[in-house]
């Protein structure tokens, strides 16, 4: 294969985005690419609507369409990225645990006990236990990517997915923070019976010692128990709720004014978790648990902008519960690419 250096000499970024297999049509392999991107087809533990299974591919279709040019980075292209091709049997398992997953989901919604049913008893410990291998497939995946220098992102599916990313990035940074964009907590404690539901990512991330601090923005959809993790957390926890973020801009704050706020309170070590549903739901018409209200995709940009223009490093990503459907690929796809560019520019902006 070629290196990165020949690479850049032969490829115009201005010609169409040729079918390749990559994001964007990009030319790089995993050996030329410094950052690699993880499709993850899986969304066993969905409760409303299914189809974020799909998104990794609508991600990767789309992207050919996205122009090169970014008004951040504009050469951000050059720094390598390349999409591991899309693991189909992840998402075949996927399509058929979630059928005993619904059975489970069903059991509870219609008042009866889990525990009172041992099929379904065995059913869930099943489940469980087919989501810790994919959590450990992707550390190991993560893991690997990190010791060859690279930086990683991850594509859902669920928002379940991302926590064996976060693990590898726990093992890598003694000290860092989460800076989490959702319409959900995703507080809760293995919600519906799954350890590993898509509503529990937050609480099994705060497991980790090496997480000191937790930044939460455009939640408004939310639980009692949640708002309690929130309120005795210390401190570790620090929720902007969507209502109260546009109470601010109604009385006159500058958005950028409180993206300031927001990133002050991050250590310098940030992974982003951007869930697809704290957008308007416009922007994301077939994500999986849509809420009215949220952000637009150029708010949420303003505050990654600022996370790097602190000087704080972006040290990892996901973007995840991007629906199945044509405009919520592009969508997806304009995130996933603008937030490469600005992991790769706060590395680049390290003092060395």
């Amino acid at each position: 294969m070629a290196t990165r250096e020949e690479i850049l000499q032969t490829f115009d970024p201005n010609e169409i985005g040729v079918d390749n297999g990559n994001l964007l049509g990009l030319p790089f392999d995993y050996e030329s690419a410094n950052i690699i991107v993880i499709g993850v087809p899986w969304e066993v533990t969905v409760s409303y609507r299914a189809g974020t299974a799909a998104a990794p591919r609508r991600i990767l279709d789309a992207s050919r369409q996205l122009d090169v040019y970014d008004f951040d980075y504009p050469d951000g292209w050059k720094q390598g990225i390349f999409m591991v091709e899309i693991d189909d049997q992840i998402q075949q398992k996927s399509q058929a645990l979630r059928q005993d997953a619904t059975r489970i989901i069903e059991q509870m919604e219609q008042g009866r006990r889990v525990e009172d049913d041992p099929d379904l008893v065995q059913v869930l410990h099943t489940l469980n236990q087919e989501c810790q291998t994919v959590n450990q497939w992707l550390f190991d995946q993560t893991q690997a990517a990190m010791n060859q220098g690279k930086q990683v992102a991850v594509i859902g599916g669920d928002h379940s997915v991302p926590l064996g990313a976060i693990r590898a990035i726990a093992d890598r940074y003694p000290d860092f923070g989460i800076l989490h964009i959702d319409a959900h907590a995703d507080l809760r404690d293995a919600y519906e019976g799954f350890e590993f539901s898509h509503a529990s990512i937050m609480f099994n991330a705060l497991k980790l010692p090496q997480l000191s601090k937790l930044v939460q923005v455009g939640i408004r959809d939310i639980c009692h128990d949640e708002m309690t993790l929130i309120q005795s957390s210390n401190g570790r926890v620090s929720t902007y709720y969507d209502p109260m973020l546009k109470q601010k801009l109604y009385a006159g704050i500058s958005w950028l004014e409180m993206c300031k706020q927001i990133v002050a309170e991050l250590p310098q070590h940030v992974y982003i978790s951007f869930d697809i549903d704290g957008l308007d739901p416009k922007l994301c018409p077939n994500t999986g648990t849509p809420v009215p209200g949220g952000l637009e995709l150029e708010q949420t940009i303003c505050l990654f902008r600022e996370v790097v223009e602190s000087g704080r490093q972006i040290v990892g990503f996901d973007v995840v519960e991007v629906g199945d459907g044509e405009w919520d690929g592009n969508v997806g796809a304009r995130a996933v690419y603008k937030l490469c560019n600005l992991m790769g520019l706060s590395k680049r902006n390290q003092p060395v």
